[in-house]
This record gives C-alpha cells, structure tokens and sequence, in this order.
C-alpha cells in the first residue's frame, strides 16, 4: 500500500515536516479556502501542490472536492455546482491529481458527542454517544419530530444529560457537533436548521436519484481525465437528524456501483465509518467493492452495545484489521497481474487517539488528526502489512 498522511494546508498544526518524518510518502489534502461549489483553478491547485512538493512530498489524493448542498437537493443552482465539479476534475487531472474524494451526507459529515473522551491508559478518543446526540436535537437543535426517533428511556437519558450542562458547556457541546469542518466554519444553529429546511421533503430515493445524476454528469469526464471518484461512507452509517443517509451497508455499496457503471465511479473504503454499524461485515464489504476501491482510512471502532461507540486503536476495536488488509494486499497483487496502473493503493491512519505531548497542547483544530495517534496508526498498519506480505510470500 503507499502510505499517506492527511495535511488541512498551510494552518495545520501538523507541519508537512512532521509528516515527512513519519514515513509517509504521500499527502492527502484540499483547497479549504476555495468556498464549496466553486472552481478549484489550476493555478490554485498548483501553488498548493508546490508547498507539498518543496516539503518532498507528493499530493496523491483530494479529500475532499466537496458536493455542494443544492447538488444533494437538486436545488437551486444544482446544474451550475456539477459544471464547476466538472471544471475542477480536468484542472486537478491536468495536475496530476486524479483521485477525489467526495462524500454525499446532507447538512453534516461526521458527526461524534465528545472530542476528548477520555480513555483508560489517559489518551483521548473520538466518541458518538446516542442519548448526547438526541440531548442536541431535541433540546439545543429542537428539531421537530426528533423525540419520534428516540426511545422514551433514551430521551429520559438526553434530557439527564441536557439538564447536567451549563449554559458555556452547552455553547461548547453544540460547536463541537456542528462546527467541525474545515471550509465549512462559522456555522450556527440557525444555518443548520435552514439546512434542513431544503431536505423536508426530500426521500431516501429522493437522495439517490440526486446521487446518480451527479455521478452521470461527473463520471464520463473523470474517465476522459483518467481520474476516479470515490465517495466516503456516511458516518456514522445509519440516519441522522431525522435525514437519509444512502451509503452505509453493502447493499449501499452494490447499488453505488451498480448506479453509473464506470470505472470513474469507486470507494473511498474507510473502514472505520463502515463499523459504526455493528451489523456490518467491513471485510466482506471491502471484498464486495475491491476492484473499484481507490482511496483507504485504516480505524476501527469500539461499541458499548447500546449504540454508542468510540475510536478504537488502529489494530483493535471491531475491525479484524488483519483480514483486511490481507485483503487489500490480495487485491493489490490481482490489479498487479492485470497490468493495472492503480495496483497500489493509497491508504491513511484515519483519526488517531490524542496521546503524549499532543495532550498538553491546545485542543487541535482538526478533530482526531493530532500527530502522534496517527503516528502510531500508522506504523502498526505499515508493521501488520509487512508481516502480511511475508507470509504471503510475495515480497
């Protein structure tokens, strides 16, 4: 596999020097600045790509080039935003970027309670906690209908958790669940609300529908580039904020695939998002999409049994790590044989515990991504794929 790291661009805590020095060949990474839905210009591309390439890098894979909102509601200046996407592919591809990463959530990407859930040994971990979440949509979000979705024990529990809080650590509480994304900041509980208010009417097939008029437009001009779009699972995978969510089990991933058959069409294959469902096999789906994977996240998650569940180190959790990777590395020596020119795929540490010295430091702007937790990650997914590859005896 090549190693790669995620770097968020020139304010990034974690120096492109840091990342060198973890044996990381590759940077994963996007224009933050550039606003969703607008062309990302080939000098732009460029100078970004310049500042990876002086640190002795290569910028491999974007993630992300975001899908504007009007695109997943068919919306508005929808047909605009997908001839901008299309402007942006052939830009990146004339660069030499031609995996991108995009993902079709509505209103919010991931979503996680509490930043620095704090774990045994003292590290801290990404965490999504059911009953805190329904504490944000029924009492700060106050979504209508939102109790319809909850039990009337795990309301009791949202409502506990409400009324424990302050009026500063409800404000903290709320910002960390909505503002969290990078190119995407300063959003208020009013924004998400209007938000939601284009989805109210929208279905499940509403959204899909949506999807595959995006990918038809987008896909034939990818193939022309020799690029590939890869959509990230939705996380956590199941229905959030009373919205759809419509790449989440393997019967997402076969209708994905199946919905624009293209070779442009693939899978960012983030293991960690996958596992967030505890009815998911993450092997069986990996086997399910392999030849049309072209981007990874290696994580895993760990769950309580009552929906709740936290980040995992890299190698535990509900993953069986092992036969995953096995299988990727099986898929890389298959596309090897074929001649493919994507044999070796490019994977990342996803998220990383906050450990060490990244404790003392100010809290990291970009949630899971300090450095030292995905140093780690890194090196036990970097030491389990050399095991691997020799007992498979291939080198």
């Amino acid at each position: 596999m090549e190693e790669t790291f995620r770097w968020y661009g020139p304010k990034d805590p974690v120096p492109l020097d840091f990342v060198r020095q973890t044996g990381a060949t590759g940077v994963v990474s996007s224009l933050h600045h550039i606003p969703y839905g607008e062309v990302w210009s080939i000098d732009e591309i460029r100078k970004h790509q310049k500042l990876i390439a002086d640190a002795g890098l290569v910028w491999d894979v974007v993630e992300s080039l975001p899908v504007h909102e009007e695109i997943k509601t068919g919306q508005g200046r929808c047909d605009e935003y997908i001839e901008n996407y299309k402007t942006s592919i052939r830009n990146l591809a004339t660069c030499g970027i031609r995996v991108i990463t995009y993902n079709f959530m509505p209103v919010l990407d991931w979503i996680r309670t509490d930043l620095h859930y704090r774990l045994p040994d003292g590290s801290e971990a990404l965490y999504f906690n059911q009953a805190q979440f329904a504490a944000f949509e029924v009492f700060i979000l106050k979504r209508p209908g939102a109790e319809k979705d909850y039990t009337s024990e795990k309301l009791a529990e949202a409502k506990a958790f409400f009324e424990s809080m302050s009026e500063t650590e409800i404000e903290r509480f709320t910002t960390s669940l909505i503002d969290n994304f990078p190119g995407f900041k300063g959003v208020t509980l009013d924004d998400v609300r209007a938000m939601l208010k284009k989805y109210e009417s929208l279905t499940r097939d509403d959204l899909e529908r949506n999807l595959q008029h995006f990918l038809a437009e987008v896909c034939p001009v990818a193939e022309q580039c020799g690029s590939i779009l890869v959509i990230h699972p939705d996380d956590p995978p199941y229905p959030i904020l009373g919205l759809p969510r419509i790449f989440s089990t393997i019967d997402d991933v076969r209708h994905l695939l199946a919905m624009v058959d293209s070779p442009a069409n693939g899978v960012c294959f983030c293991a960690g998002s996958f596992s967030g469902r505890p009815d998911n096999d993450v092997v069986e789906i990996f086997k399910t999409c392999a030849p049309r994977v072209g981007f990874i996240h290696l994580r895993s998650t760990q769950h309580d049994g009552h929906g709740n569940f936290f980040e995992a180190n890299h190698l535990e959790g509900s993953v069986d790590m092992y036969q995953l990777v096995k299988a990727i590395l099986e898929e890389q020596v298959r596309r090897h044989a074929e001649g493919r020119a994507d044999w070796r795929l490019p994977f990342r540490p996803d998220h990383g515990h906050t450990m060490l010295d990244d404790l003392a430091k100010p809290p990291c702007p970009n949630p899971g991504y300090t450095a030292i937790g995905r140093l780690k990650g890194l090196a036990e997914i970097r030491g389990l794929e050399f095991g691997i590859w020799q007992s498979m005896q291939i080198g």
